[in-house]
């Protein structure tokens, strides 16, 4: 039986909650053969919407495969089309044969193979028997048609972590060679979801160096309303015979900007704190919890930043947006307009800061921001 509050998994069902109105938009752009990008912070629930997207369309009647390709570990293009491909083996078959007939009937012409001998002692389904070259990377890319139309049924491929692709050698050629295999399989017999939770890495991709231009539409999430979230985590309390009040409970949401992943967390140390009300004391010791937990983490982020990085994040979070100004410049001794520019990069570079469309900053990481404030630079608590 699942716990109350789940942080440590993707969610679907009565443990998922909000994003109605993206799940539907997504649904409809995958049943209306469209691939999707969506790209937020870590653990904001991007995998619980699309499972909970796949698991609607099911219940609708929709039929289909995902293959969902972890890109966490990925280093070069071998190991890209690898996962890639070992993922899409593994969706569509379930035994040696049927994993021996795919490669031999729909990689055909390349290096890869199946390795009976090598699966029987590492369980992978494919390998390489000489270096790869560029058909090697294209008909590994068109696998997903192939295998749609071989087993007439609809494949959705979630491409986990896609920042990740600017690690391979010669990345800007690869994603060209994407497109292009994109364009030419415009069937709808498969589509593709890219995630990432790289913010500025993935705006680079697909905003800057515009990747994959009109071949996929952006997803943006919104956050959870403080009223659905209250509700739930006030349910989840009643299930042990615990009571939080309301007011108490928006407050926590808009600690932690009504980031899901941290209030279950949050919430589940508050349920192993207390067995009857839980007070405003009780609500401290759990975030000084959670805060110790992370706080590795964060120091780490912060130790390896410059002077100059330090005080352009100070500045942010008081608030300042216009950063070149001269008055900004010399308040935070930021040194110049140049500088300020190279100073948003950086942090923008190590996943610290966004920018939104009026070029106003965010933390990306609502817990980071708190710690920031009230242990780095010991600011009044808002």
């Amino acid at each position: 039986m699942d716990p109350a509050f789940i942080y440590f998994k993707p969610v679907s069902g009565k443990n998922n909650i909000g994003r109605r109105s993206e799940q539907t938009v997504v649904a409809n752009l995958l049943d209306q053969g469209e691939n999707v990008v969506i790209y937020e912070p870590a653990k904001t629930g991007k995998k619980s919407l699309m499972q909970q997207t796949f698991l609607n369309m099911r219940i609708s009647g929709k039929i289909f495969t995902t293959a969902e390709v972890p890109m966490l570990q990925v280093r070069t293009t071998e190991e890209f089309l690898l996962a890639f491909g070992s993922a899409l083996v593994r969706a569509t078959a379930t035994t040696p044969d049927e994993y021996a007939e795919i490669v031999r009937n729909c990689l055909q012409d390349t290096h890869f193979v199946f390795d009976p001998n090598l699966y029987a002692t590492t369980d992978e389904v494919l390998s390489v028997s000489w270096s790869l070259d560029e058909n090697d990377i294209r008909s590994m890319l068109g696998l997903p048609w192939r295998l749609a139309a071989v087993t007439g049924k609809k494949i959705y491929v979630i491409l986990d972590e896609f920042q990740n692709i600017t690690y391979l050698e010669n990345w800007e050629r690869f994603l060209k060679i994407f497109e292009e295999t994109l364009k030419a399989n415009q069937s709808g017999l498969c589509n593709l979801v890219f995630l990432g939770s790289a913010v500025n890495a993935m705006k680079y991709i697909f905003e800057e160096r515009v990747f994959f231009h009109r071949q996929v539409n952006h997803v943006v999430l919104n956050d959870i309303e403080s009223r659905e979230i209250t509700d739930f985590i006030v349910r989840g309390f009643l299930t042990s015979g615990k009571v939080i009040d309301r007011d108490l409970m928006m407050s926590v949401c808009k600690r932690f900007r009504n980031n899901i992943w941290y209030i279950n967390h949050f919430a589940s140390i508050c349920d192993h704190l207390t067995k009857g009300y839980i007070t405003d004391a009780t609500l401290q010791e759990a975030l000084d919890m959670l805060i110790s937990i992370h706080e590795p983490r964060f120091k780490e982020l912060v130790a390896d930043l410059t002077g100059f990085q330090v005080s352009l994040l100070k500045a942010t979070l008081d608030g300042c947006k216009r950063f070149s100004s001269a008055e900004v410049i010399e308040r935070y001794n930021l040194h110049s307009s140049a500088n300020v520019r190279r100073l948003k990069d950086a942090l923008c570079k190590k996943e610290i800061i966004t920018f939104g469309e009026n070029d106003e900053p965010r933390v990306l990481d609502p817990l980071f921001e708190y710690w920031a404030r009230k242990y780095f630079f010991k600011m009044k608590d808002e």
